[in-house]
């Protein structure tokens, strides 16, 4: 049974576009203090905003939450629908949080048409929340495309590299080149719905309402073909080796900010777990579709590791870094099983905490010695040992060390991995000491030893504003990483329904008397939490057994 549970206000709307009303506000403003100070209230309200949607949320529930649909253009079943789920809500919170984190990052390092980057960094982020609170599949689509127009014009003009122009029309073309193909199955899937749905004389009969696609059966061959072109649209996003050639040029030509949403925040694989997991599960565990995904997965975790681990850049090393993570999470995900799944999605959670975290610290190396290059550091732990003990405490999360988020979510995905496939477990294994190696390595050099030529001048430790950053990194790798039960809690309805949901597979019945669907919304009465009432909205599907 499918449930979703209306809020009695549409809150989603509000944390959607907030940010973008937040942006064109900044627009009119002059006095560049007083945009910056701006910008932080808009980034601080979309947070306070994401942390009452997670603290209304209710925990080990497989309901979609805080639903609100409107007809968008209901000739062709398209609608404006939005709701949260265990899966989805953990990345609006971390899309604010780093927001407000970046705009910090920003007070100092961005120093021209800071007008336009703030108003730009703010658009971003209502096209990122839009991917996760997106019910609707062309809905998804259009932020999913709208998210390149910020993106290319931050990589553009605020990019510190020589390369910043090459590199943000390469990300946009890759991602276009995806993004086609991803909109034909898209279409396929609305219409292996509407040739249902006149088969059995039901109206509408067309939607992209992913509540609704879930209700239907697609013939398994079907199904293989439109997660390829699915996946073709995630990979580049991802990106996941061999699509990842983008990803080092805008993580090293683009400005911090951008390095940290592309490196922190998981939008590709998000998108398998969202939609092609769910919508596809024969496809999803066809033995060869399983094959090449667990075969990519490990080829990005050795490939990555391995190419970090002769890099003498550390923004460089970061990106090939964030290549090897990003394996590792597409082993959990393809082990298709409840720990694996899970695993997964904490990973992700946790990358953009330790892994953007990193970016912000190359950033803050950056702006001292002007470059991030080995060559530049020697010792420096002498100099700056705030900077030094935060980049220690980030980097051993990266690379999973216990007590930190990081082990808890690789943990995971190897008793997922272990348990599913041995052997995939066990490779994906040496991914965790090429990564031990990678980061020690840079961090002894960099850090100890005797002083670089031209460190023996002052050099500022991290400020006030730096500081907060790193502090505010630090306590979320910790708490995830000590205890992590309530993180757990909020996506484990969700992952148990999609595990379900890969147990049972598509509905297989061609006869609307097998699937009892109910689209009028069926009251159930307030729910009272926390003083507050809560209008629960119910969907049911039930499936019944032919004879």
């Amino acid at each position: 049974m499918l449930e979703e549970l209306t809020f009695g206000f549409p809150i989603l709307s509000m944390l959607l576009f907030f940010p973008l009303v937040g942006g064109l506000i900044l627009c009119l403003l002059d006095d560049d203090d007083l945009i910056k100070n701006a910008a932080l209230a808009v980034a601080g309200l979309e947070l306070v905003l994401a942390i009452v949607v997670l603290l209304r949320f209710i925990p080990d529930s497989a309901a979609m939450q805080f639903s609100e649909q409107v007809a968008w253009i209901p000739p062709l079943g398209i609608s404006y629908h939005l709701a949260l789920d265990g899966i989805s809500v953990l990345f609006v919170g971390l899309t604010a949080f780093l927001t407000v984190l970046i705009v910090l990052y920003s007070w100092d390092t961005v120093r021209h048409q800071i007008k336009v980057y703030f108003a730009a960094l703010l658009a971003l982020e209502t096209t990122i929340i839009g991917v996760f609170v997106s019910i609707d599949l062309i809905l998804f689509f259009v932020f999913w495309e709208l998210m390149l127009i910020p993106s290319y014009f931050l990589i553009k003009l605020w990019g510190g590299g020589a390369e910043r122009q090459y590199a943000a029309l390469k990300y946009v073309l890759y991602t276009l080149l995806g993004s086609v193909f991803m909109l034909l199955g898209i279409v396929l899937l609305d219409l292996n719905y509407h040739e249902w749905a006149v088969a059995h004389h039901i109206e509408p009969s067309y939607t992209f309402d992913f509540l609704q696609l879930l209700m239907i059966p697609i013939p398994p061959d079907r199904q293989v073909l439109i997660f390829w072109l699915i996946f073709l649209g995630l990979v580049f996003k991802a990106p996941l080796f061999p699509f990842h050639t983008w990803l080092p040029d805008v993580l090293i030509e683009g400005p911090i900010g951008m390095a940290v949403i592309l490196a922190g925040i998981k939008l590709g694989t998000y998108g398998f777990i969202r939609f092609s997991l769910p919508l596809l599960p024969e496809a999803s565990q066809d033995g060869g579709v399983v094959a090449v995904m667990m075969t990519l997965g490990l080829l990005a975790i050795i490939y990555g590791a391995i190419v970090a681990l002769i890099q003498p850049d550390f923004r460089r090393l970061l990106a090939f870094s964030s290549i090897s993570h990003l394996g590792f999470v597409v082993v959990g995900l393809f082990a298709l099983n409840f720990q694996g799944l899970q695993g997964s999605l904490l990973t992700m959670i946790n990358l953009g905490f330790s892994t953007a975290g990193l970016f912000f610290l190359a950033g803050f190396l950056y702006t001292r010695r002007q470059s991030t290059h080995l060559s530049s550091f020697g010792g420096l732990a002498k100099k700056v040992p705030l900077l030094a003990t935060f980049l220690l405490i980030i980097g051993l999360a990266s690379i999973g060390l216990p007590g930190t988020n990081g082990f808890v979510g690789e943990f995971l995905i190897l008793l997922g991995a272990f348990e599913a496939y041995w052997l995939y477990g066990a490779v994906a294994v040496t991914g965790v000491i090429f990564g031990a190696a990678y980061f020690l390595w840079y961090y002894e050099r960099a850090m100890f030893g005797p002083l670089t030529q031209g460190l023996g001048h002052a050099i500022a430790d991290l400020n006030a504003r730096e500081t907060v950053i790193a502090a505010s990194l630090s306590v979320m790798i910790f708490w995830i990483g000590l205890y992590p039960a309530p993180f757990l809690h909020i996506m484990n309805g969700s992952v148990q329904a999609l595990v379900n949901r890969l147990d049972r597979g598509s509905v297989a019945a061609d006869k609307p008397s097998a699937i009892g669907i109910q689209p009028s919304a069926q009251k159930a009465g307030p729910e009272v939490r926390g003083g507050h009432h809560a209008e629960r909205t119910r969907v049911s599907v039930s499936l019944k057994a032919e004879s």
